[in-house]
């Protein structure tokens, strides 16, 4: 076996390593700060430090620094290169040895039907950046999609500036709730194409895999109900989450996903979160 592999396969065994890798995939194509991971899987910076550096060495993560702060992201050329070893050694080539393994759509193979797609948005409480994300794609492409929205941990009632807000906008707010993530985790639940988390928190969250690997990406953004200051200034926040969020909508309604294989796809939608983030 190969030396590399075997140190990745060893920094992956312990695990709360595998925790925190299984974390940095979640989120990729984010950057994520020490400090953040720390608190994420409850660790001290000492022994946070020495995960990070372990995973390091075997080459499965990538450091960064931006200022003061040390950032990390999963490399996932690496993790795929780690998948694929085993795949061809220890199946000796024979995906149907080893299952369950995703099998990726071949390229230039439509990986969808023509019919609408269900999408699903996440965050901690389903009162403002989740409805957003719910309303706009329904606004924008509801011919196309049936978009949904839940919290890993919901409010029980939707933050009134995000609804005063979105009716403002004309957008229909009367079915409008707060729901939980496990409504959609159930048997008779949609079965979901595509899963967004639109929060670093809820994107955290070790969550049970979705029924019919559905291609999922992290959309972070700004929480606007953590937002101080005036009145206005709290406005504007959840002007910017609302503008922020339509804006990468925008920009996967305009995907020809029809003509996408998925691995091309799953490469969109993080380059959505990537290239919206550096603007």
């Amino acid at each position: 076996m190969d030396t590399n592999h075997i140190t990745q396969l060893a920094s992956l065994a312990h695990p709360q390593r595998l925790a925190l890798f299984r974390l940095l995939v979640r989120r990729y194509p984010d950057q994520v700060s020490a400090g953040e991971l720390a608190d994420a899987i409850d660790a001290r910076q000492n022994t946070l430090s020495s995960y990070l550096n372990s995973l390091r060495s075997a080459g499965l993560i990538a450091q960064t620094r931006e200022g003061r702060s040390l950032l990390y992201r999963a490399d996932m050329e690496q993790s795929a290169a780690l998948v694929g070893y085993l795949v061809a050694d220890c199946c000796r080539g024979r995906p149907d040895l080893c299952p369950p393994l995703v099998q990726p759509t071949p390229s230039g193979e439509k990986p969808m039907s023509d019919r609408k797609y269900n999408v699903l948005f996440i965050c901690t409480g389903n009162s403002a950046r989740s409805i957003f994300g719910e309303s706009i794609l329904r606004f924008e492409a509801g011919d196309r999609f049936n978009a949904y929205s839940a919290g890993t941990y919901p409010y029980s009632e939707l933050n009134p500036f995000a609804v005063e807000m979105l009716a403002h906008k004309g957008h229909d707010i009367s079915a409008l709730r707060a729901k939980n993530i496990a409504e959609f985790q159930t048997p008779d639940a949609p079965e979901m194409d595509f899963v967004f988390t639109v929060c670093d928190r809820a994107a955290n969250e070790e969550c049970p895999a979705w029924a019919g690997q559905p291609i999922s990406a992290h959309w972070g953004m700004p929480d606007p109900v953590k937002a101080e200051g005036t009145e206005a200034e709290r406005k504007l926040a959840f002007q910017q989450a609302y503008a922020g969020l339509r804006n990468r909508i925008l920009a996967f309604t305009a995907l020809p996903l029809e003509s996408l294989d998925r691995i091309s796809l799953q490469h969109h939608v993080d380059d959505i979160a990537r290239d919206m983030e550096s603007q």
